[in-house]
């Protein structure tokens, strides 16, 4: 099977459809009705609605230039099926901004890029960094996207010279962010859920998606739930020894109440049994007072988390154990408890404070109907609920 990078290069043939999950008859080829049922230019449901469309039957042939084309709050972007090799940056004018992909299928519509870290700036002055790998930057309250999906194609292999392999697919940090039915496609640090600032809170929810990478690739401060997803660790041709990697890297802030929530999911992989922990806390020098969160309840850890030792340590100084870590009725392999003391569990009464509506803030007067109606509906139906 040809890399990820390779398939979203070629973007046609049974190659791009294996590795990209890309159907053939998406990829790369021009489809009838490129906007399915959300409308055309033609057919405009309203003036804040703009169509996107490699092959120009839209409004505008890349993301980017709908993004700027936008004024004011609330509108709406439709992107046909295809691959957008670009970066995008949605700033903080675009409030309530919502991107959608036409097809209702996420793998027919790729948002990617392919920088690292350690990518040289063009103007010489350095390296990318993290932040700066990021395919799609997020810094727009209210943003919303459904049934897309966000890329690195970065590849270690590539760039055996770079010491700096985060490669990031987005960075989301406005407050209210939601994704449906989304995929983030990556290795190191794929899904980087952050916040403007250390003292800004940040809730996003994401339902239905799908995460894969190896090391850290679900990480930041943002206050996150993640409900009904699956996350995948991947195998690695680098490395001949246990650890691969890390799913889940939190940074809460250690005045923020809420870290990470993962509820009703799963964690599969496709490297040996036992050869990724479950998460580690990230303590990042720009924030030395971080406590970073994660509570993983209702869901199931297949064999390639390490049931044994789920949890390490990033930074000395810094051990997991004083970190606040908990899970609660998770079931699978790697959910066994085989050293109680390596997994600190939540009780019943505890749990009724680990929900989406609890750490998303629904009821809340000053959120707007749609977000406390997401928020409420994700938390539907889990025990120990608060009435």
């Amino acid at each position: 099977m040809p890399s990820r990078r390779t398939a979203l290069s070629l973007l046609t043939g049974t190659g791009a459809a294996l590795a990209l999950g890309v159907t053939a008859a998406h990829a790369g080829t021009a489809v009838p009705r490129p906007f399915g049922r959300y409308g055309s230019p033609a057919r405009r449901p309203d003036p804040r609605t703009l169509y996107v469309d490699a092959h120009g039957r839209g409004d505008h042939t890349d993301v980017q230039s709908a993004v700027d084309a936008v004024t004011g709050p609330g509108h709406t972007l439709v992107i046909a099926p295809g691959v957008y090799r670009a970066t995008v940056l949605i700033g903080p004018a675009h409030e309530g901004l919502t991107l959608i992909g036409a097809s209702g299928d996420a793998r027919h519509t790729v948002l990617v890029y392919d920088n690292a870290a350690g990518t040289p700036r063009p103007d010489g002055s350095g390296t990318l960094g993290t932040s700066g790998s990021a395919s799609v930057t997020v810094r727009a309250a209210g943003f919303t996207a459904r049934d897309l999906t966000f890329a690195n194609d970065w590849l270690r292999s590539d760039n055996p010279e770079y010491t700096g392999t985060q490669a990031v697919a987005i960075k989301v940090q406005g407050d209210r962010s939601a994704f449906y039915g989304c995929r983030f496609l990556g290795h190191q640090d794929t899904l980087y859920a952050d916040s403007l600032a250390v003292t800004a809170f940040a809730r996003q929810y994401y339902r239905d998606c799908f995460v894969e990478g190896d090391v850290d690739f679900v990480f930041g401060r943002a206050t996150a739930v993640f409900d009904h997803c699956h996350f995948r660790a991947l195998a690695r041709t680098d490395l001949d020894s246990a650890p691969y990697g890390y799913v889940f890297a939190p940074s809460t802030a250690g005045a923020h109440p809420y870290g990470f929530l993962v509820l009703r999911s799963r964690v599969t992989s496709t490297a040996p049994d036992a050869y990724y922990k479950l998460a580690r806390p990230w303590v990042p020098s720009s924030d030395l007072t971080a406590r970073p969160m994660l509570t993983v309840r209702d869901s199931r850890l297949g064999p390639g988390i390490d049931a044994k030792e789920p949890y390490a340590t990033m930074s000395a100084g810094f051990p997991w154990q004083e970190q606040r870590f908990a899970e609660h009725r998770n079931t699978g392999p790697g959910a066994r408890v085989t050293v109680p003391a390596n997994r600190p569990q939540l009780s019943a009464a505890e749990a009724r404070a680990h929900t989406p509506a609890r750490w998303l803030g629904a009821g809340n007067p000053h959120l707007p109907s749609t977000w406390e109606m997401r928020v409420v509906d994700g938390g539907r139906g889990l025990p120990g609920q608060p009435a």
